[in-house]
């Protein structure tokens, strides 16, 4: 008999009570703001207007939100992520600081549509089996800019290892890529932006290991560039 449940089955976030515990806390402004996510506010802060719009992409359980807030950076949060029980954790903590249920939905990042002005995807597409489609849907949808924080480096390395968060009993693998720096950059300003990198300032431009597997993590700004009149 064939199951309908496929995706939630095989999901590696919804079966990791560490990570979700983890989540929450940062809801809840109990752990420490990750060093990633403050960079990336810093990045923001003196680009954003009021009244834009700000797409966090493989949200988790929405934290990202405390990062504007903490900064009074004046953007519209909307967060998307594919696993709802991250999703869930959002929408019973974060409206008590302000953030409406509905700005958190459920959604892979292949059926992107729409507009944003601000595009965020961190620690997302290094997880994921590809990124050319999840890329592809970014693009289309920033309006002015996209910041990636992924693991991209000069040569691409693709690994697919068991997950060691998991919760007992659970045996799934992880996808952890590392993409060719000079592809992703050239699919975007394929795209029409313009591309700046910038220094991780968690792992300075050294490798960080997890699960067995280096990243290489760094920062990409693209930079929508505006039509010729």
């Amino acid at each position: 008999m064939i199951s309908q449940d496929g995706y939630a089955r095989h999901n590696i976030w919804e079966h990791s009570l560490t990570i979700q515990n983890l989540y929450r806390r940062r809801c809840r402004k109990e752990a420490e703001e990750m060093t990633c996510a403050a960079q990336a506010a810093e990045l923001m802060a003196p680009l954003a207007s009021p009244g834009e719009v700000l797409l966090d992409a493989g949200c988790g359980s929405g934290y990202f939100f405390h990062s504007l807030a903490s900064r009074s950076i004046p953007l519209k949060y909307i967060g998307i992520d594919a696993t709802s029980a991250l999703l869930q954790i959002g929408k019973q903590e974060l409206p008590a600081f302000g953030l409406p249920e509905e700005n958190l939905k459920v959604m892979r990042l292949e059926d992107l549509n729409g507009r944003a002005d601000f595009v965020l995807c961190m620690n997302t597409l290094t997880y994921m089996d590809n990124y050319y489609r999840p890329l592809e849907r970014l693009l289309q949808v920033t309006q002015k800019y996209l910041i990636l924080r992924e693991s991209i480096s000069n040569q691409a390395k693709y690994s697919y290892v068991n997950d060691d968060y998991l919760d007992p009993g659970v045996d799934l693998k992880v996808h952890i890529n590392t993409y060719d720096k000079e592809e992703v950059v050239s699919l975007i300003k394929g795209a029409g932006f313009e591309v700046d990198e910038v220094l991780d300032r968690r792992t300075n431009g050294n490798p960080e290991m997890f699960l067995g597997c280096p990243h290489y993590w760094i920062f990409l700004v693209a930079i929508r560039k505006r039509k010729k009149m």
